[in-house]
């Protein structure tokens, strides 16, 4: 079984392929049967996979399956090859199952659309490269897979080209990540130059056995890949691109947010966890960057109208309390956060999709209102949904997954106050910007009537996916012992002070409180919102939050106005200039010797005799 592991990306590839090409010339239900059943294929053979890998476990618990040599250039051979260990496993199953979910809707959300085969090829081109970047036994190859879920992400955000606004989210997509991509792309080189190797497992051995402890080049190494993870997974500084990506279909946005490409940053450090262990400083930072983000995109999604826009916010903090977890050392929290959240989020993503479908596309939140009558199946896979984002104590997959964080957060090596506090206050703002989505959607007067209802290729994924996020919390014990082969252990090394059934009931509390204000302010008393933002401070608030904190003014101010001030002046181009002058050179030169072709036999004569006294001139004076 463990031997069909080339299959997994190989059918996505190819069906992407097919539908690329060929999408044009066959039917609708021909490109739903390759572009839907070959992500159900995959996902099947992830399954046969992980049944063969537990019943039978290689030695070591890893799988390394080489295909070719990819390049034998002086001694650099990295080759097509691919890593099972738990970590790879646990997260390819959940990207092809909770894929293969998203392609089923899919399939009945984009019916319509003129772009049916096309969405589908990148669909299923994005699957296929996050595979592989998961899968990649060489960070090589990661790399080719880190590049091809950009590249998807820029062809399915802007899938509707035809609107500006989704070319312009597409672009700041591509743009914003390859900033990140540029560091990662140097601390590759970095590690390679000072390890000569870039094949994964190797790379860690070596520098674990050849660096120190706090060594310059781990850090560097470390702050270099960081910086990579940072951009992909929508992270401070290089947030900005996350919220606009909801440009693209409903679909995109579930598989983008909740199992490909926001979540590569979080695997990043996760496999490469020696390196961060070998620079404490680095993972610090990592913690530093996850409790600061999932901050700032909390209170930014208390202010959004736009259902998407407010979920895109919270895959932000979501992310953010990975990247706490990998900070404070709770690798397998972070990567059972990572599990759970796939389950709500994509449901999150889906069930906006079915409302935003049903009322004849209108975003705003604050529009509608009374939907919980008129679409049942969709509120309370919502319901769910939000109750396990928010962390509805002891039930939801979400609240054992985010506590287990923020326990963590407190008691693991890397733990602090601060990180715990920070952890809890996110809370509170998840919970407090959950319901208020949920009560002015599905509660109060009815706002825009309902005009199309979700069929059942919308609502079964749905109902699946909301069952795993109530029931996907209790398999945490197997999960985390699961990844022990690939992942350490987390120690509790401070706990003085608290228990994690005290910060268990803190968070209980937390939700509660959340869930209070929400209520109170968003259903009993609605006018209490309004005044908030008609106070100045609160107005001032407002849109400083709802703008992002400012970061995009920031960005423009500092980087793109400069830039086109100085492309305004460079019109012609400097370079080109240089190239133009060497040719009017050329030209002159040429000019000048052809003039001297007359035909006149006595002035080649002279100009052969005068050539000769002047060369012996030189001989003999100099």
């Amino acid at each position: 079984m463990i031997g069909l592991l080339w299959l997994i990306p190989a059918i996505p590839f190819a069906s992407a392929l097919l539908l690329l090409l060929f999408g044009g010339n066959i039917s609708r239900r021909a490109a739903t049967a390759v572009g839907v059943g070959s992500i159900g294929l995959s996902a099947l053979t992830a399954i046969l996979v992980a049944a063969g890998f537990l019943s039978a476990p290689p030695v070591g618990n890893t799988y390394t399956q080489v295909l070719w040599t990819w390049i034998d250039v002086a001694g650099f051979q990295p080759q097509i090859a691919f890593y099972l260990d738990a970590l790879s496993l646990v997260m390819i199953l959940v990207v092809t199952c909770v894929g293969f979910l998203i392609h089923i809707y899919a399939a009945e959300f984009m019916w319509e659309d003129e772009g049916f085969s096309r969405y589908f090829g990148y669909m299923n081109l994005f699957v296929a490269s996050m595979i592989t970047l998961l899968l990649g036994d060489n960070l090589l190859l990661l790399i080719l897979g880190w590049e091809g879920v950009g590249l998807c992400s820029f062809l399915l955000v802007g899938f509707w080209y035809r609107e500006p606004v989704n070319c312009a989210a597409a672009r700041k997509a591509f743009v914003v990540t390859r900033i990140g991509d540029t560091a990662m792309l140097i601390g590759l080189y970095l590690l390679f130059t000072r390890l000569g190797t870039l094949q994964i497992q190797e790379l860690m051995r070596r520098a674990s056995e050849q660096w120190p402890m706090g060594s310059a080049y781990a850090v560097a190494a470390a702050l270099l890949l960081l910086g990579g993870a940072v951009g992909k997974s929508a992270q401070l500084p290089l947030q900005v691109w996350l919220p606009d990506a909801m440009a693209g279909p409903t679909p995109t946005s579930a598989l983008l947010h909740a199992a490909t490409m926001v979540t590569a940053g979080v695997y990043l450090i996760a496999r490469t966890h020696v390196l961060f262990a070998l620079a404490p400083a680095a993972q610090t930072a990592v913690g530093i960057v996850g409790a600061g983000t999932l901050l700032l995109a909390g209170f930014s999604a208390l202010t959004q109208h736009d259902i998407k826009r407010v979920l895109a916010y919270s895959t932000v903090s979501q992310i953010g309390y990975m990247f706490l977890a990998l900070g404070v050392g709770a690798w397998q929290a972070a990567m059972f956060h990572f599990v759970t959240h796939a389950f709500f989020k994509a449901l999150l993503f889906l069930g906006a999709g079915a409302i935003i479908n049903a009322v004849d596309e209108e975003h705003s939140m604050f529009r509608m209102g009374g939907l919980r009558k008129e679409l049942p199946i969709t509120f309370w896979t919502f319901l769910i949904a939000g109750c396990s984002l928010s962390g509805l104590p002891f039930v939801t997959a979400g609240f054992i997954s985010k506590d287990l964080i923020i326990w963590s957060a407190w008691s693991a090596p890397g733990g602090h106050p601060a990180f715990w506090i920070a952890g809890m206050a996110g809370a509170l703002l998840t919970a407090l910007y959950t319901f208020r989505l949920i009560f002015r959607v599905f509660f109060g007067p009815l706002g825009i009537p309902v005009t199309k209802r979700p069929g059942y290729a919308m609502t079964v994924p749905l109902m699946l996916l909301a069952f795993c996020s109530i029931v996907g919390g209790y398999f945490k014990g197997p999960i985390l012992n699961f990844l022990n082969s690939a992942l350490p252990s987390t120690i509790e090394a401070h706990t003085a002070g608290l228990s994690e059934v005290g910060s268990e009931a803190v968070a209980a509390m937390v939700f509660l409180i959340g869930l209070y204000f929400a209520y109170l302010f968003h259903l009993q008393k609605r006018s209490l919102a309004d005044a908030l933002v008609a106070n100045p401070v609160g107005l001032a608030l407002h849109e400083w939050w709802f703008a992002g904190w400012g970061f995009d003014l920031v960005y423009n101010k500092l980087v793109v106005q400069p830039f086109v001030w100085i492309s305004q002046i460079n019109k012609g181009d400097f370079v080109d200039s240089l190239y133009t002058g060497i040719a009017r050179l050329a030209d002159l030169l040429y000019r000048g010797l052809s003039s001297t072709e007359t035909g006149r036999v006595r002035w080649y004569a002279a100009a052969m005799a005068g050539g000769s006294v002047v060369f012996l001139a030189v001989v003999l004076f100099l």
